[in-house]
């Protein structure tokens, strides 16, 4: 028997109250990209539809570019204004969050994995090749991280000192050189296996062991110590 009066006061809701009453009955999960950004930005905004439409089709549907993309290319989307430009990067900045969380403050860092669990959230989208230094105490716990270098599309510019510096300053007993590839691609270039070399010796002038340089892909990375590069 059909219930007239569900049916009725269903098409009395907007398409933003229907898609929250999906996502009540069936989790996040089943929603479509349209639909989850129909959530996010539907707050004061009659024409949410057109307006998501016009965001999945500046970036052609690609979730990697729109994560990674500024305020001001946001911003270009039509119905997409400064504050609404904010709320989906605060969005995707606690998804990497997530993606990093760790209860402690000062996390042991004992395998590549834990890098790439640390690192890879914030990393992995990112337009430019940045360059990053784990330090770490003598229990291998991380002190913090320093963002050495952000580069080019597919170079970042290093030098040893400024690799140290940060290190020397932090009393680290070791470090763990990251750094991310635009292209989506981790395999080492010629370039970052006599980067990471030089990088280990001149940490023997210094007594800060370099534990291993990881390279971060859009899914998948490549650590030098694992393929014996260092």
């Amino acid at each position: 028997m059909v219930n007239h009066e569900a049916e009725e006061s269903l098409t009395l809701l907007s398409e933003p109250e229907i898609i929250r009453k999906r996502l009540t009955r069936r989790g996040s999960g089943h929603l479509s990209n349209q639909e989850l950004f129909t959530i996010l930005l539907s707050p004061g905004s009659k024409k949410v539809t057109s307006i998501v439409s016009n965001l999945l089709k500046t970036f052609d549907g690609d979730l990697k570019e729109l994560f990674s993309a500024s305020i001001e290319e946001l911003t270009r989307v039509k119905g997409i204004g400064f504050v609404k430009a904010c709320q989906i990067q605060a969005a995707f900045e606690l998804m990497k969050r997530i993606g990093s969380y760790c209860k402690e403050e000062h996390p042991l860092i004992s395998s590549t994995n834990d890098v790439v669990t640390l690192m890879a959230p914030h990393m992995r989208y990112l337009k430019q090749e940045e360059f990053i230094v784990l330090l770490l105490d003598g229990k291998n716990r991380l002190i913090r991280y320093h963002r050495i270098s952000v580069g080019s599309l597919d170079q970042a510019v290093v030098h040893p000192r400024d690799v140290f510096r940060p290190a020397i300053a932090a009393a680290a007993a070791s470090i763990i050189l990251v750094h991310n590839h635009p292209s989506g691609d981790p395999e080492p270039s010629e370039q970052d296996i006599l980067l990471t070399r030089e990088l280990c010796m001149c940490s023997k002038v210094v007594s800060i062991e370099v534990l291993d340089h990881v390279i971060i892909g859009s899914s998948d990375y490549a650590s030098m110590k694992l393929r014996e590069l260092m």
